[in-house]
């Protein structure tokens, strides 16, 4: 739900009015004293659907026309507009006349249209003139020069783009690089459609139930999309048969009047006898033929994520630009090994090229898979963690043996976002080379093949986002910093000059209302030497003299952090509008999450029940000397997901800091939990004499440890975590004999989706009353949820 023209002088006024009052008093408890519904409005008003509105001039996302054009969204008081831009000479114009758009539009639909909100999603200018718009998914051509006319283009008479989905087909469409023919599954087996024509062909045959082609099923995570990858030439496709007849069923059960709907899919489970399988195949198109790669079956396993698809793709594929051969990386069950192997597409013979064994585990880049495959100089680009930073190293295709480094020293190649092997250049994003910098902000860099020291494209002291032109001549780089709204530049790859800057954001409407920026912090690990970095969240009206409670936002990783990012975010969850009630909030990524040296991210490997608590205790004791405004007698913790995980461990592990929790969609078993994920960082199950390696990790047997007040949520068809991982931990309380507090959403999934708002508002209402010994306004309801 947004917030409308002249939004910023209403929000003003109700932030304005209320912050003038006396904030919650957080006195005794035997006082307690009343948070009313306007105190609760003022603190919505910092939600983003509030407060995102009010940044003005902030590009989202750039999309790039050909290697010479790209459009934006750009946002002011006025609503949207959408800006065209010549990378060549940086001239910004208008992309069309949204007024006509809108007018045109309304005449089509036959409904009114807002042309300062247009759901514009894709814009080209067809061969004809006319304009070829996306709007809320219809596809349009538009004449809006002489007659002002939209024409609706039926689903079936357009080229899909990848992943597009077909409305014959029944499941989304992986198109081919010469943009013919689109890839899909039925039945289990892979076809391909002409999109001039709508013919269509079975391109395998043997595909049957939970062992078919290209399926994707992690588990977690599934769907009807196709995985796999094209040749260039488009002849050939690299894809898989997946294996899981023998993988065990997930099941949920639906809340609904009559008999209940169940889902049933393969979900594979951490510690399992029988885990998915790939075996690997080239499909020669035109000729129908599948090459079984001579090699046994691999586990279902990326060296980046926890998918074989990490970003929709299959990203760990590579063809040769001949399409001749295939260079793919295989990984073990438990991550630590990965090998680099090279196939024959026409007889699907295998060489094995090169080997990387980690005592912990293996990662490819963060982001991004980055090894780089050059047949044509027969070579390869390999990503190792083995100096303790994420850096890229030069080997030879042959011998697989290396043949120098090309990054080195401290901080870590993030994303290589571009290769040129004829330059023998590369481009990628980059953390931690900048001395004297936030180690994770995110720069941009180019280096040759034969080392040295990266070329920095992106000087300014932020967080760089980058989006390249197709053919690599120009990048448009959005920086920005938790504290100061993005600046969005067109510069050169070749040496980061300047073309122009496309955009400035203007923060002056937000910053009218009272919103302010998250104050940075750093504090020391566990260790009492390794320096963390986090956010601190404090009401505006703060009043030094007073003692406010803590809530501590946790999300452990280990793939990502607590505090998600270090680009400007308005919002950032709802940590200021919890501040807002009279809360001070932290978010720490302690030791064990990303981005920093491999040994900081290896802290708890094979110990997943820290969950960084160790780091988040000793970073807020650290907090709690140096602000004596902070509360630590009236410490709570939340979080969702891995962080509601994270936040029962709390209350069992540290009862005597942590006194009220409320944990949301915890894998708080991760024998529970999908095999990928809990091995990669916890390693593969051993038991041993009636025990497990996984017993420490499981929140249930710590159950009788809780002290404090404890709200558990859950979503019962969540799909990612099932919710048995909650009421494993239900059923340890009762049988503890202890007190708590459970909250089912009948119909939700992991997200909690339609009942996000509901979960914050009882979020909220349960700190208020348990931490800061307050009375919550009675069912007051979000404006999400309002009609």
């Amino acid at each position: 739900m947004g917030v409308g023209k002249g939004s910023s002088r209403v929000l003003g006024a109700v932030m304005g009015g209320v912050l003038a009052a006396t904030a919650p008093t957080a006195g005794a408890q035997d006082a307690m004293p009343s948070v009313t519904a306007a105190d609760y409005a003022r603190a919505e008003a910092f939600m983003g659907y509030n407060t995102t509105p009010l940044l003005d001039h902030a590009v989202n996302t750039v999309i790039w026309q050909d290697d010479g054009h790209f459009w934006f969204r750009d946002h002011d008081a006025d609503g949207d507009h959408f800006r065209r831009v010549d990378a060549a000479t940086g001239t910004i114009s208008d992309a069309f006349d949204r007024e006509l758009l809108a007018k045109a539009l309304a005449d089509a639909t036959g409904k009114p249209a807002n042309a300062t909100k247009l759901a514009v999603t894709a814009f080209k200018v067809a061969e004809d003139g006319r304009f070829d718009l996306t709007v809320a998914k219809q596809r349009y051509l538009c004449d809006l020069q002489d007659k002002s006319v939209c024409v609706a283009v039926d689903a079936d008479a357009r080229k899909p783009s990848a992943q597009d989905a077909d409305a014959d087909a029944k499941a989304p469409m992986v198109l081919s690089p010469d943009e013919k023919l689109g890839a899909f599954i039925r039945d289990w087996n892979l076809w391909v459609r002409d999109i001039d024509t709508g013919a269509e062909t079975r391109l395998t045959t043997d595909g049957r139930t939970d062992y078919g082609y290209a399926t994707d099923n992690a588990g977690w995570t599934h769907s009807d999309r196709a995985i796999l990858v094209w040749s260039p030439d488009s002849s050939k496709i690299a894809t898989f048969q997946q294996d899981q007849r023998e993988v065990g069923e997930m099941v949920l059960v639906g809340t609904n009047v009559g008999l209940p709907k169940v889902e049933r899919w393969k979900y594979p489970l951490a510690g399992a006898d029988k885990v998915t399988m790939i075996e690997r195949v080239i499909i020669d198109v035109p000729t129908r033929k599948v090459v079984r790669l001579d090699m046994p079956p691999d586990h279902h396993r990326s060296t980046l994520c926890d998918d074989v698809s990490c970003d929709g793709g299959w990203e760990d594929v590579r063809w040769s630009p001949d399409g001749a051969t295939l260079a793919f990386a295989s990984t073990s069950r438990d991550h630590k090994d990965t090998w680099l192997r090279v196939a024959d597409a026409a007889t699907g013979k295998v060489r094995e090229v090169y080997h990387e064994h980690a005592p912990t585990y293996f990662e490819s880049g963060n982001g991004k898979v980055n090894w780089q495959y050059l047949p044509e100089s027969g070579e390869f680009i390999w990503f190792s963690e083995k100096s303790d930073w994420g850096h890229l190293y030069l080997h030879d295709l042959a011998t697989g043996k290396l043949k120098r480094a090309i990054t080195g020293g401290e901080g870590n190649v993030t994303q290589v976002l571009r290769v040129d092997p004829g330059s023998r250049t590369i481009w990628f994003r980059g953390v931690g080379m900048e001395p004297g910098r936030d180690p994770y902000y995110q720069h941009f860099y180019k280096v040759g093949f034969d080392g040295g020291q990266p070329q920095l494209l992106t000087p300014e002291d932020a967080d760089h986002t980058i989006t390249l032109s197709p053919d690599g001549t120009y990048f448009v780089d959005a920086y920005s910093t938790p504290q100061t709204p993005p600046v969005t530049r067109l510069r050169r790859s070749e040496d980061g000059s300047d073309i122009t800057v496309i955009a400035r954001a203007d923060d002056s409407r937000l910053r009218a209302t009272g919103w302010v920026p998250p104050t940075a912090i750093t504090v020391k690990a566990r260790d009492g030497k390794t320096t963390l970095y986090g956010m601190l969240f404090t009401p505006t009206g703060l009043d030094e003299s007073r003692k406010y409670p803590v809530v501590n936002y946790i999300y452990p990783g280990p793939q990502t952090g607590s505090v998600r990012g270090r680009s400007f975010n308005v919002a950032r969850a709802d940590h200021q509008a919890l501040a807002e009630l009279g809360f001070i909030v932290v978010a720490i990524d302690g030791m064990g999450t990303p981005w920093r040296s491999k040994s900081f991210h290896d802290a708890f490997d094979g110990d997943i029940g820290d969950n960084t608590l160790p780091d988040q205790v000793a970073g807020l004791r650290e907090l709690g000397k140096r602000f004596p405004w902070m509360d630590l007698e009236r410490v709570g913790v939340w979080g969702h997901s891995g962080g509601g995980y994270a936040t029962v461990d709390a209350m069992f592990t540290y009862p005597e800091f942590y006194k009220v929790g409320v944990a949301q969609a915890g894998n708080h078993d991760n024998r529970n939990y999908e095999d990928d994920w809990a091995e990669k960082w916890m390693g593969l199950e051993v038991t041993k004499d009636g025990s497990s390696n996984y017993d420490a990790q499981a929140n249930q047997n710590r159950a009788a440890n809780l002290r404090g007040k404890l709200l558990l949520a859950h979503g019962m068809m969540d799909n990612n975590v099932h919710p048995s991982n909650t009421l494993l931990v239900v059923d340890a309380l009762i049988k503890a004999n202890k007190d708590f507090d459970l909250l089912l959403f009948p119909n939700a999934r992991h997200a909690f989706g339609k009942d996000t708002g509901y979960m914050t508002r009882r979020r909220w209402d349960y700190f208020v009353r348990h931490l800061m010994g307050a009375q919550p306004p009675v069912e007051y309801k979000m404006q999400a949820d309002k009609p």
